[in-house]
């Protein structure tokens, strides 16, 4: 698969979720060009939509919740 592809990617990297003055660390477990799977922490509340930072490149995307299940959230890039 190349670079272009619009398949997700499997990858294990760090992300920084922000809304409002409130900051929280993610695992992105896959990102595409439209969306990421992240895993939280058990107790993290995030809102419906929020900023993501994805380390160590700096991208910060826009993103609206499209599913949640226990510790891990689906989001679409706006």
């Amino acid at each position: 698969m190349d670079d272009n592809s619009p398949r997700s990617k499997e990858v294990a990297r760090v992300g920084l979720i922000s809304f409002g003055r409130s900051k929280t660390d993610c695992t992105i477990r896959s990102i595409s060009a439209f969306g990421a799977a992240l895993d939280l922490a058990a107790d993290e509340k995030i809102p419906d939509e929020f900023a993501l930072t994805v380390i160590p490149d700096g991208d910060l995307r826009r993103c609206a919740v499209v599913w949640r299940k226990e510790k891990r959230v689906a989001v679409a890039f706006y």
